[in-house]
């Protein structure tokens, strides 16, 4: 949640630059890296703040599973696993020989705590939905776990890669919010709230010598403007998921940057709170899609760098499916909608955390709803607030987040406590046929279906698929162009 994992998608910086920007050059083992959402916690175990898995999973917490650029699973902390015929008994041979960051030993007692952790009826883990197959977690020995599923999970290698299941141990779980420990390849530094967090090299990791970063600072800056002059004064090495699609032509234009634009799973929609009047009305969100334009949200709020969407799905899956045309823009259209459905006139408010992608696109909509009759007032919010109020109380009426999780359309199976409010038990029962399909034709078909089921309900307003806008200084190589997953492995990274 810029960004909300897991749904996701993701703090305004009033700090000015002026301070940094005579700073003394970093040295070539090291790596400053912009980024434009602060959590508000550093365990992804607990919070649903992508850019926790963006800064820290792969890189600090470790995983059973990693995730490559182009998707595919590999091994992490299990450095191999085998899988029953009937597909439900997962048996991982574990990595020997690795420690915390605090000297303590990894074994499978650790892959137990923190399964045990995640799946506990108080769990606060943000996706702890992808728990929910799992009957039994065992331990033969100190090197091998045992995970029995009760149900097959197409996605479950997959989703163990995740910062949501990052192994974390018994003995510093509770202190990871603030001072987290992992098995990475970088250990925590320090963290200057509002400002900057720093990683060093972990020099105990299994394969260190391949590391070439010996220092890496995360700069927090959501403010576009502010960014670009961070990037133009050299301060920053790259900024993936760049805040200023407006500036792009001028960085293209420079020779001392290279500028990427990839994709992303991060699904950009008008998310409106079902669970309250009018909104649990599907002809008041239908009319809703009808109000909106999708070209012109692109064009004003992207500059163009974005592809529209019609239901929750990336454009670039292999499943899906051009639902765009559903609803065509017709202010007059919404307008009589709205009227029949006895709402026309209601004033509304748009919750806005603090993105240049929600915020733009909250100006935009707010005139589109107002051609259609609907007086809707944007209210920016700092992120925390964001998180407190619109996703764990459901304290809105509509909000603008990117969903940056992948294989996330799960999201509208988790029933009237999450922040949907939207609690529909046919669709529940076609997402459960959806992640217990191992065929990938018929799964694709499946998710076919999920799309037109959610756009028909016109769930929520489907609006882009967030691009991943990179700039990144020409000596520096190994930055992914695309986000498959929340995380990016700086492990590769080098700078000349």
């Amino acid at each position: 949640m810029s960004l909300l994992s897991t749904t996701l998608s993701r703090v305004t910086l009033s700090v000015l630059l002026g301070s940094t920007l005579c700073a003394a050059p970093a040295l070539a083992s090291d790596l400053v890296i912009g980024l434009q959402q602060e959590p508000t916690s550093l365990d992804p175990t607990a919070d649903a703040t992508a850019s926790i898995d963006g800064m820290l999973a792969a890189n600090v917490y470790e995983s059973l599973t990693t995730v490559t650029e182009s998707g595919e699973v590999e091994p992490a902390l299990a450095e191999s696993w085998e899988i029953s015929e009937d597909g439900l008994t997962y048996t991982f041979k574990l990595r020997e020989g690795v420690k915390y960051h605090d000297d303590t030993d990894f074994d499978s007692a650790d892959v137990i705590f923190a399964f045990n952790r995640a799946m506990a009826e108080d769990s606060t883990n943000p996706s702890k939905s992808i728990f929910k197959p799992i009957g039994s977690v065992e331990a033969p020995d100190e090197n091998t776990v045992v995970i029995t599923l009760t149900t097959k999970d197409a996605f479950f290698l997959f989703n163990l890669a995740q910062g949501d299941a990052a192994i974390v141990a018994e003995e510093s779980a509770d202190l990871n919010n603030a001072t987290p420990v992992g098995t990475g390849p970088f250990k925590f530094d320090s963290w200057t709230r509002g400002d900057r967090l720093t990683l060093v090299k972990n020099d105990n990791w299994h394969d260190a010598e391949s590391v070439q970063l010996d220092r890496v600072e995360f700069r927090f800056i959501s403010d576009a403007a502010a960014a670009s002059a961070a990037m133009m004064a050299e301060e920053i090495d790259a900024f993936p998921g760049f805040p200023a699609p407006e500036m792009m032509p001028q960085f293209e234009a420079d020779p001392r940057f290279n500028v990427e634009i990839g994709s992303t799973e991060g699904e950009v929609i008008l998310a409106m709170n079902n669970s309250k009047p009018p909104f649990d009305n599907v002809e008041v969100r239908r009319a809703v899609s009808t109000a909106i334009n999708r070209d012109e949200i692109i064009d004003g709020a992207m500059y163009g760098q974005a592809v529209p969407i019609g239901s929750f799905y990336p454009p670039h899956g292999p499943a899906y499916e051009d639902l765009t045309g559903l609803y065509p823009h017709d202010a007059e259209k919404a307008k009589a909608m709205f009227a029949e459905a006895g709402v026309e006139g209601t004033e509304m408010t748009i919750r806005v955390p603090p993105f240049p992608y929600a915020t733009r696109s909250a100006e935009i909509i707010q005139a589109e709803l107002a051609d259609a009759g609907i007086d809707a007032k944007v209210e920016n919010v700092e992120w925390g607030f964001w998180i407190d109020e619109v996703y764990k109380k459901k304290n809105y009426d509509m909000t603008i987040i990117a969903h940056t999780s992948p294989n996330d359309m799960g999201n509208f199976a988790r029933g009237p406590d999450y922040f949907y409010g939207y609690d529909d038990p046919e669709f529940t029962k076609l997402w459960d046929s959806i992640q217990t399909e191992a065929d990938d034709e018929k799964r694709n078909a499946l998710l076919k279906q999920g799309q037109e089921y959610l756009a028909d309900q016109a769930v929520h307003g489907f609006l882009f698929q967030l691009p991943r806008l990179s700039v990144i200084r020409t000596n520096v190589d190994g930055f992914w162009k695309s986000a498959p997953v929340l995380f990016q492995p700086l492990a590769g990274v080098t700078v000349n």
